[in-house]
């Protein structure tokens, strides 16, 4: 059997099983992280601009943008999917170095209020979506991270898999799903290796891929069913699929998510942690610090590596950047990315002082472990190491419920305003709402 039929058989088996209630907190978490990235993005490029290039699509169909314009299916999951990775707050499966909640929330929302279909719905397709996705993801691991972006590629079979879980498809036609949204799953890391908006888009578009895979294969539209094998071969190393889907239905992945700590690039988190640990302990200030070096695994130098960022998105993925502004400002919020700050001289100072490394020992634990040594000396001789072996926000580190909801009233509150506490607290109770309208 391929890997497509066994997600498909799974899937059909899985529909008439109800969700244990650690899954579907978990899932509830997941759709609020995804709300509190959403909004903010919604309100900024490149978002507002798809909105502008895309107007023939608005104000009709089923589905609606984060701010309650009516938008078509695929429309709503290409746009929501673009804003919910823009400010770069979203969840990660850490195993499968992939942001899974961008692009199947934004996907299994569209597909559920065409439907209109209720909460619970909703969330099992949620759980579909991510626990299907993030095991391709971890197959394909560190040989696909190379050149692409998982967010962009392994998103496409999150997408899928939640929009076949909505419309109900019996095994056959979700296998087919899967197999045609292999072929349009594209998204090159080159994409946020110089300051673009095409790093947001890959989220966007493997939304509306997987809608489109979806809908196609409902309608009879048949794909290779050992498209994903050959998904393996073309961008991998060939994966074992058998042991990938082992524990599908058993080991749920949404259980064992990452939430997002801080406003940029998850590669620098540690680093952050680890710097403010430091001063934390030593309790000093950032002029007294002579020397900043931070030791970490490969990704964490490659992705963020802009020595002097001009751009939000450039400062989003300069180590030395947030690192710094951290220890300047005390934390990495939205704020942080705002033309003063970007500028802020104490922040730029100290960025002259730092010293970023690769650690080997790091980066043969990575993606299972995110981790980075930070080591300060200060003018007044004193100096110290820290090792900070994972990120405020992993799966042995999480964000509690409260800290979760103080995120999203932080995020979605300047743009919800009174509304953000009632959206938060409906959005705690989804399983119980007949309908997301």
């Amino acid at each position: 059997m391929y890997a497509a039929e066994r997600c498909g058989a799974w899937a059909e088996a899985q529909r008439g099983k109800p969700l244990a209630p650690e899954v579907l907190h978990h899932a509830k978490r997941a759709v609020i992280d995804w709300h509190a990235a959403l909004y903010p993005g919604a309100v900024v490029a490149p978002a507002t601009l798809l909105e502008r290039s895309l107007a023939e699509e608005l104000g009709q169909g089923d589905a609606f943008l984060a701010l309650g314009k009516r938008a078509t299916t695929r429309v709503a999951a290409l746009i929501n999917g673009t804003a919910a990775h823009t400010v770069e707050v979203d969840d990660i499966y850490r195993d499968g170095i992939y942001h899974p909640g961008a692009p199947t929330i934004a996907a299994a929302l569209a597909v559920t209020e065409m439907k209109n279909l209720s909460g619970a719905a909703f969330l099992r397709g949620v759980v579909a979506g991510y626990e299907i996705s993030t095991r391709i993801g971890v197959a394909m691991g560190r040989a696909h991270y190379k050149h692409w972006h998982n967010t962009g590629t392994i998103g496409c079979f999150g997408a899928a898999a939640a929009s076949a879980e909505l419309l109900g498809l019996d095994s056959g036609r979700f296998a087919h799903a899967l197999a045609t949204v292999a072929t349009f799953a594209a998204a090159l890391q080159q994409a946020f290796r110089m300051d673009s908006m095409s790093k947001p888009l890959h989220a966007g578009r493997a939304a509306e891929a997987g809608v489109t895979a979806a809908l196609a294969a409902q309608a009879g539209v048949t794909g290779s069913l050992d498209c994903i094998e050959g998904f393996g071969r073309a961008m991998g190393d060939d994966p074992d699929w058998e042991k990938a889907l082992a524990t599908l239905g058993q080991d749920f992945h949404i259980t064992k998510m990452t939430f997002k700590n801080h406003a940029c690039c998850g590669h620098t988190f540690a680093a952050i942690d680890g710097a403010l640990a430091i001063k934390k302990k030593l309790g000093f200030r950032t002029e007294d610090i002579r020397s900043l070096n931070v030791r970490t695994y490969r990704a964490g130098l490659e992705v963020a590596h802009y020595e002097e960022p001009r751009t939000p998105a450039e400062g989003r993925f300069s180590l030395k950047y947030v690192v710094a502004t951290a220890l300047t400002h005390g934390s990495v919020r939205l704020a942080a990315f705002g033309q003063e700050r970007l500028n802020d001289p104490s922040t730029r100072a100290l960025m002259k002082k730092m010293s970023v490394a690769l650690d080997p020992e790091l980066d043969a634990a990575f993606p299972a472990q995110r981790a980075a040594r930070v080591a300060v000396q200060l003018a007044d001789g004193r100096s110290e190491e820290f090792l900070q072996p994972t990120r405020k926000g992993d799966p042995d580190m999480p964000l509690s419920d409260a800290e979760l909801e103080e995120k999203f009233l932080e995020l979605a509150g300047p743009v919800l305003g009174a509304k953000a506490r009632a959206t938060l607290e409906r959005l705690w109770r989804l399983e119980t709402q007949s309908t997301l309208a």
